[in-house]
């Protein structure tokens, strides 16, 4: 219905998955960010000759994407992923119609991608940064209501917000936009992959994983505390071959710099996260996790893309970086 209202008609459903069953019997599990909750999608999707994929998950926060590449397959985007092309495009709309002034901002989560920093600082809009759940990214809307205009925020973990009006990750909104986004893409005799290789030509090529680490029982919850403890009191100089010259201890409220011997004060509640920033553009973040037995590690890496044909070969170095960080990390 929403997409109709945006004037889309080529829409074509999952009928099976048109059937209202909380036991979800067509997924092994209704997330979005597992690839296989997209699979029933993406037959329907190469049967139908459909080019886009969206799906959302039962309370339609979060949408994962699939896409149809140049070689005729689907592609899966990643949260960050989507996020830096829907960022990108409604820039780009704000900037057409001179909406931008000066006095506008977008919200992400510590553990996104810095790309969208990078993104909204070129267009002249200032990024604000909170801790993970969307309940931060509302509240900096709050604060700066009358102040200043939000214009979206986004987190990697498939959730996104266009407008002010939701005040949560919306994936009604969000995925009416990225298909403006897909569609703004093909009317520039673009496809996705192509708009996401001149945005990384932009502005570096910004990738982006994620790796959890298990640790069952009482005895798994205390070595989770002992290794974040290590990585807080004794953090590493150098990580993969590049400087550590920033550290930031959430729990502590601090951000260190190491090349200036120097502190701040991190104005964000206290949390038990830390993230190591390097001189070649690495962001580590480690985030024991509140519910699970299980501490989360957010890899995030920078590289050049000169060309476009380049992105699968500079894609696999910075998978091998994310290697090396992780053996020299020991996790």
């Amino acid at each position: 219905m929403a997409l109709r209202k945006f004037g889309f008609e080529n829409i074509i459903n999952v009928e099976e998955q048109d059937v209202v069953d909380g036991n979800f019997p067509t997924v092994k599990s209704p997330n979005p960010e597992e690839p296989a909750a997209l699979e029933m999608a993406i037959e329907k999707a190469k049967a139908s000759n459909a080019d886009l994929v969206m799906a959302s998950d039962p309370d339609a926060d979060r949408v994962g994407i699939a896409y149809r590449d140049s070689n005729n397959e689907f592609q899966l985007l990643n949260g960050n992923q989507t996020a830096t092309l829907l960022f990108y495009y409604v820039l780009n709309q704000w900037k057409a119609k001179n909406k931008i002034t000066g006095n506008e901002f977008i919200v992400k989560t510590v553990v996104t991608t810095e790309l969208l920093s990078d993104i909204a600082k070129s267009f002249g809009v200032k990024t604000y940064d909170v801790l993970t759940g969307f309940k931060y990214i509302a509240q900096i809307i709050r604060e700066q209501e009358g102040k200043s205009q939000f214009i979206l925020g986004g987190e990697e973990s498939y959730g996104y917000l266009i407008g002010d009006f939701v005040r949560d990750k919306d994936a009604v909104a969000s995925c009416c936009f990225i298909a403006e986004t897909y569609a703004w893409a093909v009317e520039n005799g673009k496809t996705i992959e192509e708009l996401l290789s001149d945005i990384y030509m932009e502005f570096g090529f910004y990738y982006e994983t994620l790796k959890s680490v298990v640790r069952k029982g009482k005895s798994g919850a205390e070595e989770i505390t002992a290794m974040m403890e290590d990585f807080r009191n004794n953090p590493p100089k150098n990580i993969a071959g590049s400087e550590v010259i920033k550290i930031n201890d959430y729990d502590k409220q601090k951000s260190f710099d190491i090349k200036n011997n120097s502190e701040s004060v991190i104005d964000l509640p206290t949390s038990n996260v830390i993230q190591f920033f390097t001189a070649d553009g690495s962001k580590i973040t480690m985030r024991p996790s509140g519910t699970e037995p299980k501490i989360k590690f957010y890899f995030g890496v920078k590289g050049e893309l000169d060309k476009a044909e380049d992105y699968n070969q500079v894609k696999a170095e910075l998978a091998t970086k994310i290697d090396l960080i992780i053996s020299d990390l020991g996790i």
